[in-house]
């Protein structure tokens, strides 16, 4: 079926309420504005080491010891973090020491690793801003050394050589060549891949002393300090939510722009520093923390060495209550932007994540894009017209994108289409799980598209194009396999041999497979590959359950649930309501999926600092030490919750992802909440926050919830004329709808 759609973006509903309209324009001024600018910037971090905490109270990339009598201050072995004096708002280091004879202290500073980072800095110069609230005289400095990635290091270096001392309560600037940094380690150190600052005592004179530091970078020598200051941010603008208030502006056309200073006032007179954004955002959320907040904001522009331009003009707004209807469309509007502001400036495409290597666009995350993106046609985030002009960018990108037998590869240059190898040198050629993340999210759009626009049409038929070249059956290895791969290249041939059963992610892969007018493959392959030959074959496998957990039955998936993400991306296109295969009805399997995980978290076996009935999702993210598939089971769950877990689980068990948005956004929003929404993961136990957001996180948010609240994109997917002679095919059977949760989740397990 062909449901309904709206075709005009901005309209007058006489349904909604007034305000919730003037919202929806507001946001849309802001999301057109900031969309042509707004580019992730790997530059940013070619030079900047450090320069805020998202935690208040201690730093988490840094460590520290003394050694008695001396004496360093240190919150759970981490240096704290210093709110009220900065050099860059909101905060910087605080370094306390007592250095004694016989005694000792070091302090290290690491640098912040983040998914496809790559630690290269450019430049010459050690810099970073010092602050003592008393005087500290040149003898008493610290030493400093550096140490790369590689655990080289070098020797230490009198800091009094190159201050000759703090005066009391002023801010001064420390610059240290690198060529002044010596080898100690039995390897040569580069500094280009810094790693670690580190501090340690210097002359042991007994006395107590505090050095504030901020804004550590490396800097070029070559850099002439310019004496006119960058214009103001222009276009400021401000709109309130219920806890926050988002900030966007004009980006200033500088290659001397470091950041960007955001000031707050609550009285309209005086404007106090709160934050600071890199060059390459043009976007601040300010977390007030409660409602019926009136502030006014005002923009500068810094240069590297801190010299600010005048302020712009001021906007203001207010936050106030917002009903659950309306924190939704706040949700979804939010994670929406990550992919309509920071796309690929080249191919439309969506980053892998954000900050990360701004070449980097997934394919994956890519089809996860374009349902986003049809969301924010339909709900008047962008205007139709634009939405399409970007679906007809990243079409012309797949069109002239590197295929392997119709398949494309997992990571694209976002500038040339070349396939990037990210993981190691095996994974360059075609990547079928992906291929299919990105047609489920294109044969969504196609469907979404008005044959009586020329342009629509057309871009209807290339998408068709795109879904008929994918060589499905190619991936089977063999005409004899009964299974799909994963990987194909044409330097490494099967190499990876990467068998698809499930129960997992990859449900889609088969349904496309089995579905397409070209290259399509057998059905009985959904039941010896996708189910792993349950109900074919007696051997053991990962599919079938059967088991029951928390008083929940599970069909199919392993051990006692899975990461949340198998329940979630074959079903933002694919709707699994109302039918069923051999083993289970899968949005039935999928609601239990989600109440076991939220039982798992209220149980808490691990003992995990903040876990609860509205702290619950375990699903795959990056956590404080890399990836995890993180899942309710004692080998999967390091204490890390990752937002989307929960909030993508709307369909499943509302209740439950109410409350936890409402925790996540109210109780945790002053670290957790960013310009795209919830931060990718926290992890309490260590006072981490995650620096990024990843685009197969955000995108299932906005998606899944819409199909919660009108059944958008399942309606659009399934009415493609390949889908249901495919259900037939393989035999899925109607059955009852879903009804009401048997296992409610405000009653706790």
């Amino acid at each position: 079926m062909i449901c309904s759609l709206r075709k005009m973006a901005i309209h007058r509903d006489p349904g909604i309420p007034a305000t919730v309209q003037l919202l929806r324009l507001a946001v849309l001024g802001l999301l057109l504005v900031v969309a042509a600018s707004v580019r992730a910037d790997t530059e940013y971090y070619r030079h900047v080491f450090f320069d805020n905490s998202l935690t208040p109270d201690s730093y988490f990339y840094s460590a520290g010891k003394a050694t008695a009598p001396s004496l360093l201050t240190l919150l759970d072995g981490k240096l704290p973090v210093e709110t009220h004096t900065f050099f860059t708002p909101p905060n910087a280091l605080r370094l306390e020491w007592t250095s004694q004879p016989s005694g000792g202290w070091a302090a290290q500073i690491d640098v912040v690793k983040f998914r496809n980072r790559e630690i290269r800095f450019q430049g010459d110069v050690l810099s970073f801003w010092c602050f003592g609230p008393q005087r500290i005289g040149s003898a008493d400095l610290p030493l400093v050394r550096i140490e790369d990635i590689g655990q080289n290091f070098s020797g230490p270096l009198p800091l009094a050589k190159f201050s000759a001392g703090l005066p009391a309560a002023r801010w001064v600037r420390i610059k240290i060549p690198l060529r002044a940094f010596t080898t100690a380690s039995i390897r040569p150190f580069e500094a280009s891949h810094l790693g670690k600052v580190i501090f340690s005592q210097s002359s042991a004179d007994a006395a107590p002393h505090t050095l504030i530091i901020d804004q550590i970078a490396i800097e070029s020598s070559q850099t002439v300090a310019s004496p006119t200051a960058l214009p103001a941010p222009g276009g400021v603008t401000a709109t309130g939510y219920e806890r926050h208030i988002d900030i966007a502006w004009k980006p200033v056309a500088s290659d001397r722009l470091r950041h960007y200073v955001i000031y707050r006032s609550l009285d309209g007179n005086f404007y106090a520093p709160i934050g600071i954004q890199e060059r390459g955002l043009q976007r601040y959320t300010d977390f007030l923390g409660k409602t019926d907040q009136t502030a006014s904001y005002k923009i500068a522009a810094s240069t590297s060495d801190g010299v600010l331009s005048p302020m712009s003009p001021a906007a203001s707004a207010s936050t106030r209550p917002l009903t659950d209807d309306e924190l939704l469309t706040m949700l979804q509007t939010e994670c929406f932007r990550y992919y309509w502001e920071s796309s690929g400036p080249h191919s439309g495409m969506t980053r892998e994540n954000i900050p990360g290597d701004d070449r980097i666009v997934a394919t994956g995350a890519s089809g996860f894009g374009i349902l986003a993106l049809i969301v924010g046609m339909d709900r008047g985030f962008i205007t139709r017209e634009h939405g399409i002009e970007r679906l007809n960018k990243i079409v012309s990108f797949l069109e002239k994108a590197p295929r392997y037998h119709g398949a494309w590869s997992h990571f694209m240059d976002d500038a040339t289409g070349a396939s990037l190898p990210v993981f190691d040198m095996f994974d360059d050629g075609g990547d079928l799980v992906e291929t299919a993340f990105l047609m489920e999210g294109l044969l969504t759009a196609r469907r979404y598209l008005n044959q009586s626009s020329n342009q629509e049409k057309s871009l209807y038929g290339r998408i068709s194009h795109l879904w008929e070249t994918v060589e499905w059956d190619w991936y089977r290895q063999s005409p004899q396999s009964d299974a799909l791969y994963w990987h194909w290249s044409p330097h490494w041939s099967w190499y990876i041999h990467h068998r698809l059963t499930g129960f997992n992610e990859v449900m889609i892969v088969y349904l496309l497979a089995i579905a397409s007018p070209t290259h399509s493959v057998p059905a009985s392959l959904y039941y010896t590959g996708w189910a792993d030959g349950a109900g074919v074959s007696f051997r053991d496998n990962d599919f079938l359950n059967g088991k029951t957990f928390y008083g929940i039955k599970l069909d199919v998936g392993t051990k006692e649930g899975n990461p949340l993400f198998f329940a979630h991306y074959s079903y933002m296109g694919f709707d699994p309501r109302g039918i069923r295969d051999r083993f289970t009805d899968y949005f039935e399997n999928s609601r239990n999926l989600a109440l076991i995980n939220r039982a798992y978290c209220v149980e808490n076996p691990e003992h995990h600092k903040g876990y609860g009935p509205d702290s619950w999702g375990l699903t795959a993210s990056d956590g404080p030490w890399g990836y995890v598939p993180h899942a309710p089971d004692p080998n999967n769950d390091t204490g890390t919750m990752t937002p989307t877990g929960a909030l993508a689980s709307f369909p499943y068990i509302p209740e439950a992802s109410m409350a936890a948005l409402k925790h996540f956004y109210r109780d945790l929003g002053d670290r957790l909440w960013g310009i795209y929404g919830p931060r990718d993961a926290f992890n309490l136990d260590h006072d981490w926050f995650a620096p990024i957001y990843m685009g197969l996180n955000q995108a299932p948010i906005t998606v899944i919830v819409e199909n919660y609240r009108t059944g958008l994109l399942w309606k659009l997917f399934m009415s493609n004329p390949e889908i249901s002679p495919m259900l037939k095919r393989i035999g899925f059977t109607p059955d009852s709808p879903p009804g009401p949760n048997p296992h409610p989740p405000s009653a706790e397990p």
